[in-house]
C-alpha cells in the first residue's frame, strides 16, 4: 500500500492536520500516535472510521508463530514473535439521530487535529453535517499518561450547532478485542498477520465500568483492559452497559437541545502479565481506574504538562533559521520520549508503539540510535532499557551455547529476548549488536557514573559480550585478531570477514570488559573470569584487524570490499529503490553497494580510531556507494558530513532524517514511525553540528553550523548537571544550569564550564573536496520534495 506525503502547517510546538486527506490516513495514524512506553495508541479516530489500522499495543505483549523454512538448518530460530493489536479502548462511536458519524459520509464542515508537544495530548475538533442534515461539533482530547504508566483517557464532547430543534444522539464507548486487520501490504517490513490472537477469558460490566480479560494461545500471556466513565448530560438520557467475550460497551443516549452539549470522559487502564491470573489483572486494572477517575481528567492533563515542561527544559533543541526543521526535530524528540519513558524493563521497538511494522521487534536501533538521546536527556529511561537487555542475558547465553560460543549472543530482532530473525545473513550473523549493547552501557556509565548500575548490570553485560568476541574471533599470525563470517550494519554486504565497524566496536567492548573486571573483581569472580581470560581480551583488542586499502587510501568496509564489482547505479531505475525489493540478495552481496552507513558509522562511534584525513577520504568513498535504503542512514551520514566539512550536505541529511515520517519518505510510515530516524534528528543537531563525542569518558564538542542556520541551542544532562550549549556561526557559549564545574573539550581545547557563560570561537571547517552520491540517491532536499 502506497500512501501520500502529508502536509502540515509549520508550528514550533505542535503538529496539525487541517481537513481530511484520505491518501495520508495511515501515516497520520502513526504520527498522531500517543504512547508512554507501556501503552501505545495509534491516532485513529474516536469513532473508528475512517481507518487504515486502528492499533493499540502493550509493550512486550506478543503472540508466537512458527517460522517457516523451505530448508531448515542447525541453529535456525523456530519461533517468530509478533506484536498483538490488543483490546481497543479508543472507540467512542457517535450516532446522530440514526446516522453513525463517519467522515467518509455526510459533509465535513471543518476538521482540525493537533498533536500538542507541550501538553502531550491529541486534540481534535470536527464540525460535521450528517446525511440527515443535522450539524454537530465534536471535540475530543486524548491522553496516554506519561506519569501513570497504565492509564489513558479521552474527553469527548458533542455540541449541537444547528437550530433544527432537539437532537437525539447516542454514544457507544467500547472495549473491542480482535479487530479486523485491514492493513494489506506486500512489504516485507510490515507485520505478519495474526488471526484473532486474543482468546476471551472473562468479562465484567457494571454501571459505567467494564473490564475484559484475554490471553494468547502460544506465548501464554494474559492481559486486561478496563474502562470507566464520567458524564455531563442533559436531563433526558439513558445508560446501559454490556460486557461479553470480545466486546464491552457503555451506551449513553441523550436528547440535546439546540446550543446544548454532551460530554463524556473515558478512563482506560491496561495491564498484562505472563504469570498473574486473570482475576489479579482485573483487580490491578480496577485499582488504576479508580485512582485515575478520582484524580479526574484535568489533573491528568496537569500532570502531563508538568512532566513535559520539565522534560523540554532538560532536552529541547532550539533552531533559528529553519522553522520547519525546528518543528520536525521536536516531533521526533517527542516520539522518542513516548517510546522509552515508561518502557520500564521492556524493549523499545523500532516502531516504538506507533504501529505493527517489523512485527513490533526491537533491533540494534535501540542501543545505537535511541539510547544516546535518552542517556543525555532522560538517563533513567536509558537505564531501564539496559536493565531490560540484562534481564534477557540468560537467553543470550543460551543462544551463544547453541552457536558453540562463550558469553552472550544477543538477538538481532526480538520482543522478549529470543532470536526471531529467520534470515541468518542479516540476523544471527549481525553479531555487532553485542558491541552496540556494550557501547550503550559504556556511554550510560560515563554520562552518569551510576555505580549501582555498573556493579549490578553494566559489568556483567560488558564481560559476557566481551567473551563472545574472544570466542568468535581468532588470532592469525599475519593479520592479527580476525572476526570472520559476520554481517555489519550494512545489510547489502552480508557474512563477510573483518567488518571494520564490528571489529572496532568489538575492540572497545573487549577493553571495557577488562576495565569492568578491574572495577568489580567480585562480579568477575562470580562469572569465573581469570587473569588469563582478561589477557586474551586485551591482546585481541590490541591486534584487532582493521582492513585498509593502500592503493585507494581508504579503509575497506570488510576484507576485499573495495575490490568488488561496482553497482550499476546509472542503470538502476529510480523506482527500483530500495534495492532489496527489486534485486536478489546474491547480486547485491557481491557488489560495492551499501544500504546504510556502516564504515561511516564507525567514523562516528569509533572516531577515536581514525585521523581527520582518514575520515575525509573514507566519507567521500562510501558516500558514492550508499543508497540510504534504510532510514537509519541519513543521520549518521549527516554527523560525519558535518565533521568532515560538508556542512550543506549535513544540513540536507538532517532534514531528511527529521522529515522521514512527516513526509513519508520511505513510503511505509503507515506501518509505524521510524523511531531511530527520529532520534537521528537529535543526533545530527547535537553530535553533528554540536560535535558531541564521548570517547573514553571525556565530553567533547566541536560545534559548527551550516550556512542556513543562525543559531543552535541544546541541552545535555551529564553527571547530574545540565549543560546548555548555544552555537552561532562564529562562537559557542557553554553554561551549566546547575551543579559543580565541569571539564569539557572544545575543538580539542580543555576548558572548565560553570554557571556563567563561557564563550569560545568556532574555527573554520576543514576544506574538503566535493563528494557525490550514487545516481538517484542524492539527499532528499526539501526543494526537491
Amino acid at each position: 500500500m502506497t500512501e501520500g506525503r502529508p502536509a502540515f502547517p509549520v508550528e514550533p510546538w505542535s503538529l496539525t492536520e487541517i481537513g481530511l486527506d484520505h491518501s495520508s490516513l495511515g501515516v497520520h495514524e502513526s504520527l498522531f500516535a500517543l504512547a508512554n512506553g507501556h501503552i501505545g495508541m495509534r491516532g485513529s479516530f474516536d469513532e473508528g472510521e475512517p481507518v487504515v489500522f486502528p492499533g493499540t499495543y502493550l509493550n512486550g505483549f506478543f503472540e508466537e508463530r512458527p517460522l517457516p523454512y523451505a530448508e531448515a538448518g542447525y541453529g535456525y530460530p523456530e519461533q517468530g514473535q509478533t506484536v498483538v493489536n490488543v483490546t481497543d479502548g479508543k472507540l467512542i462511536r457517535l450516532l446522530v439521530n440514526d446516522s453513525p458519524m463517519d467522515l467518509n459520509y455526510g459533509e465535513i464542515l471543518s476538521h482540525r487535529r493537533t498533536l500538542d508537544l507541550r501538553a502531550g495530548v491529541l486534540r481534535r475538533v470536527t464540525e460535521w453535517r450528517s446525511p440527515g442534515g443535522r450539524c454537530v461539533r465534536v471535540t475530543s482530547t486524548r491522553l496516554v499518561s506519561l506519569t501513570r504508566r497504565s492509564i489513558a483517557a479521552i474527553e469527548y464532547q458533542v455540541e449541537v450547532i444547528d437550530d433544527e430543534g432537539d437532537l437525539y444522539v447516542a454514544l457507544q464507548s467500547d472495549l473491542l478485542a480482535n479487530e479486523v486487520n485491514r492493513f494489506d501490504t506486500g512489504d516485507p517490513r510490515a507485520a505478519a498477520a495474526l488471526d484473532r490472537p486474543l482468546q476471551a477469558e472473562f468479562s465484567v460490566g457494571r454501571g459505567r465500568h467494564a473490564v475484559l480479560v484475554h490471553h494468547t494461545a502460544r506465548s501464554r500471556l494474559r492481559m486486561a483492559a478496563g474502562m470507566d466513565h464520567l458524564v455531563e448530560i442533559p436531563d433526558t438520557s439513558t445508560e446501559d452497559i454490556e460486557a461479553n467475550g470480545d466486546l464491552a460497551r457503555y451506551t449513553l443516549a441523550a436528547r440535546i437541545p439546540p446550543g446544548g452539549s454532551l460530554k463524556l470522559v473515558k478512563f482506560l487502564s491496561y495491564g498484562w502479565s505472563s504469570r498473574r491470573s486473570g482475576a489479579a489483572l482485573r483487580d490491578q486494572v480496577d485499582a488504576a481506574l479508580a485512582t485515575a477517575k478520582l484524580a479526574g481528567f484535568e489533573r491528568l492533563m496537569r500532570e502531563q504538562r508538568d512532566l513535559l515542561d520539565r522534560h523540554w527544559d532538560d532536552a529541547d533543541v532550539e533552531i533559528e533559521g529553519d522553522d520547519q526543521l525546528q518543528q520536525a526535530v521536536r516531533v521526533g524528540m517527542f516520539h522518542v520520549l513516548q517510546a522509552g519513558l515508561r518502557a520500564e524493563r521492556q524493549a523499545i521497538g523500532a516502531k516504538g508503539l506507533t504501529g505493527p511494522g517489523y512485527d513490533g521487534h526491537s533491533f540494534w536501533d535501540t542501543e545505537t540510535y535511541l539510547l544516546p538521546v535518552l542517556t543525555y536527556t532522560v538517563p533513567r529511561a536509558a537505564r531501564d532499557a539496559l536493565r531490560w537487555r540484562h534481564s534477557t542475558l540468560e537467553l543470550a547465553r543460551e543462544r551463544a551455547r547453541v552457536l558453540g560460543l562463550r558469553g552472550a549472543a544477543f538477538p538481532w530482532r526480538t520482543i522478549r529476548g529470543e532470536e526471531t530473525s529467520g534470515y541468518w545473513p542479516a540476523g544471527t550473523a549481525a553479531f555487532h549488536i553485542n558491541a552496540d549493547i556494550a557501547d550503550a552501557v559504556i556511554r550510560y556509565y560515563n554520562a552518569t557514573l551510576d555505580e549501582d548500575f555498573d556493579r549490578d548490570i553494566g559489568a556483567e553485560l560488558l564481560i559476557e559480550t566481551g567473551r563472545l568476541w574472544a570466542a568468535l574471533g581468532h588470532f592469525d599470525p599475519e593479520h592479527g585478531f580476525r572476526i570472520d563470517g559476520v554481517t555489519g550494519p550494512d545489510e547489502y554486504t552480508a557474512v563477510v570477514d573483518n567488518n571494520v565497524y564490528t571489529n572496532l566496536m568489538a575492540q572497545r567492548n573487549l577493553r571495557e570488559a577488562a576495565r569492568a573486571v578491574g572495577r568489580h573483581p567480585d562480579v568477575a569472580a562470580r562469572l569465573g573470569v581469570d587473569d588469563d581470560e582478561v589477557e586474551i581480551w586485551l591482546r585481541a583488542a590490541a591486534l584487532m584487524a582493521v582492513p585498509y586499502d593502500t592503493q585507494r587510501g581508504v579503509h575497506m568496509q570488510s576484507d576485499g570490499f573495495t575490490h568488488h564489482e561496482e553497482w550499476d547505479f546509472a542503470g538502476t531505475p529510480a523506482d527500483h529503490y530500495p534495492l532489496l525489493l527489486h534485486y536478489p540478495y546474491y547480486d547485491i552481496y557481491r557488489k560495492q553497494v551499501v544500504k546504510q552507513a556502516d564504515l561511516v558509522l564507525a567514523l562516528h562511534l569509533r572516531g577515536d580510531a581514525f585521523t581527520l584525513e582518514e575520515k575525509i577520504a573514507n566519507f567521500a568513498y562510501y558516500e558514492a556507494r550508499t543508497t540510504r535504503d534504510s532510514s537509519l542512514s541519513a543521520s549518521e551520514q549527516g554527523v560525519v558530513a558535518a565533521e568532515t566539512g560538508h556542512l550543506d550536505l549535513a544540513y540536507d541529511y538532517w532534514a531528511e532524517t527529521a522529515l522521514t515520517d512527516l513526509q513519508n519518505l520511505h513510503q511505509n510510515s503507515g506501518h509505524g514511525l521510524h523511531i531511530a530516524a527520529l532520534a537521528g534528528s537529535w543526533t545530527v543537531a547535537v553530535a553533528g553540528f554540536g560535535g558531541l563525542r564521548d570517547h573514553d569518558g571525556e565530553l567533547m564538542f566541536a560545534p559548527r553550523l551550516p550556512p542556513r542556520i543562525d543559531r543552535l541551542r541544546f541541552r545535555v544532562v551529564y553527571r547530574g548537571r545540565k549543560l546548555v550549549v548555544s552555537v552561532t556561526p562564529s562562537s559557542a557559549i557553554y553554561r551549566l544550569a546547575d551543579g559543580e564545574p565541569l571539564e569539557i573539550l572544545h575543538h580539542g581545547r580543555r576548558v572548565t564550564v560553570d554557571q556563567t557563560d563561557l564563550e569560545l570561537d568556532v574555527p573554520a571547517a576543514p576544506l574538503a573536496k566535493p563528494v557525490r552520491q550514487p545516481s538517484g540517491c542524492e539527499p532528499r532536499r526539501r526543494e526537491r520534495i
